[in-house]
């Protein structure tokens, strides 16, 4: 059976390889792409879809937060994160917020599309590293990283203020107030026991919480 899909990823050569793949191995009919967030949840808005394979790293806004937008447009549609991340960095969030699986891209062929086949079906996709990382969860409070800690709000703000973004620009994004922002700041501060942005920047970047790398051309 094949499938219509929306393909979100900011790097034009992945989205070229991905299309290609699905495509010449018969799992979509068609793939509709997209490289940013905003451009995912119009064409969530455009076209009936049967299944979003969905970056976590896009330029606008945290992959993420395109996954809680669109599960509120439509809460049936399966999306399948699919991340350069490990899976004990994002996929419980991820879980947590409405996604049928998350894939990352060191998989192979095989993999992704039983993953789309599986989501596609209305089941979950748990591979083994996430299964690990689900099991992980459930240690007592005491055994968990300070990050993993945070309201899904605050990990969000944390991420963006590592990546050298403002309050103003992170309020844009996840459409909340500049105090909003501030107040989740302040509390993650807390938690983590950390004084400031820069000590915050050296904890992401030792924990490999984001791509700090610039990008090509850059």
């Amino acid at each position: 059976m094949t499938h219509r899909i929306l393909l979100v990823d900011d790097h034009a050569i992945v989205r070229q390889g991905v299309r290609q793949l699905l495509l010449d191995r018969g799992v979509a009919s068609e793939v509709i792409e997209a490289q940013t967030g905003a451009e995912a949840l119009a064409a969530m808005g455009k076209h009936m879809c049967d299944v979003v394979l969905l970056d976590i790293s896009l330029p606008d806004m945290n992959g993420v937060e395109v996954l809680r937008r669109a599960k509120r447009k439509a809460p049936r549609l399966p999306v399948l994160m699919f991340s350069m991340y490990r899976e004990d960095q994002y996929a419980v969030r991820a879980l947590k917020a409405g996604a049928a699986g998350y894939l990352s891209k060191t998989v192979d062929a095989a993999q992704m599309i039983t993953a789309i086949q599986q989501v596609a079906a209305g089941r979950k996709y748990v591979s083994p590293a996430m299964a690990e990382a689900l099991a992980d969860y459930v240690l007592v409070e005491e055994e968990q990283l300070p990050h993993e800690k945070l309201s899904d709000r605050e990990y969000q703000t944390l991420c963006m203020l590592a990546t050298g973004q403002r309050l103003t620009d992170i309020a844009r994004v996840l459409s909340l107030s500049v105090k909003t922002v501030s107040v989740y700041r302040t509390r993650l501060l807390e938690k983590m026991k950390l004084n400031n942005n820069a000590e915050l920047t050296f904890y992401v970047m030792s924990n490999r919480l984001v791509d700090l790398a610039p990008a090509p051309g850059n």
